[in-house]
């Protein structure tokens, strides 16, 4: 369903990101981890058509994005780690707006965005301008509206920031059931306990390039390691242990 090949992301002479190549298929939920400044943020953007590669092919559902993108866009729902709303529209006239941009309006689509936001308590909210709402509440309604036009793909960029746990929880649920219902979901996060729980397959990216992607047994034979994704994220991505830290304050 998503499909990377070669996709490459320079700044200048900075590579961020390094020939990637990665399938994701349908009816799977897909982890994407690293450290900061790996090019996990940047990778997702180009998938979700908001930077343009340097080289490399991104295809959304078959779809080349970069040749036919609305078509490709019309099949994914993006989530970004920050969100920037329009402030001046209630929470129910952005999820009208959003929907309308994909097509769809009518009294389906404003039920499924009334069911939405009642999911995640927003019901209350529903009529109130979004600059009154709190961030947490901004992010709940960035992740409805990546739902509202049910797209095939969904895109996430670190989907817990700024989320109480009850909504966390209902998150999680929801990326299950959406994905059991044969949609596909890529998520990039650094909550590794989350990704070790949900994902169907995990890839580690560190300095641009893939180090390491498959299922937990996977990644543990290919690292030589039978503890969790930590301490596999940990061995290969050559971050600092607990023991290091001890000898860098001595030092």
């Amino acid at each position: 369903m998503i499909r990377l090949s070669r996709l490459t992301k320079k700044y200048g002479n900075f590579t961020a990101v390094d020939s990637i190549d990665l399938h994701v298929p349908s009816g799977e939920l897909f982890g994407f981890v690293g450290p900061n400044g790996a090019g996990k943020t940047t990778t997702l953007r180009m998938i979700a058509g908001i930077l343009k590669p340097t080289g490399g092919k991104v295809e959304i559902a078959g779809i080349d994005i970069a040749k036919d993108p609305i078509a490709a866009k019309a099949k994914l729902g993006f989530i970004p780690d920050r969100p920037f709303i329009y402030e001046k529209l209630t929470g129910a006239e952005f999820l009208r707006f959003v929907a309308g941009l994909y097509g769809e309006q009518g009294p389906e689509v404003e039920h499924r965005a009334r069911e939405l936001m009642a999911l995640f308590d927003l019901e209350e909210w529903r009529d109130e301008l979004v600059e009154s709402y709190s961030h947490g509440m901004r992010q709940k309604l960035i992740v409805s509206s990546a739902f509202v036009h049910r797209p095939q793909v969904i895109v996430v960029d670190e989907p817990h920031v700024g989320l109480d746990p009850k909504s966390i929880k209902i998150l999680r649920e929801l990326f299950k059931e959406y994905v059991r219902r044969g949609h596909t979901i890529l998520m990039s996060t650094h909550t590794l306990d989350a990704a070790e729980a949900l994902c169907d397959r995990i890839a580690i990216i560190a300095v641009g390039k893939i180090v390491a992607c498959g299922t937990m047994d996977e990644l543990r034979a290919g690292a030589e390691h039978k503890g969790g994704l930590e301490e596999i994220f940990m061995r290969l991505t050559g971050q600092l242990a607990a023991r290091d830290l001890v000898e860098v304050l001595d030092a």
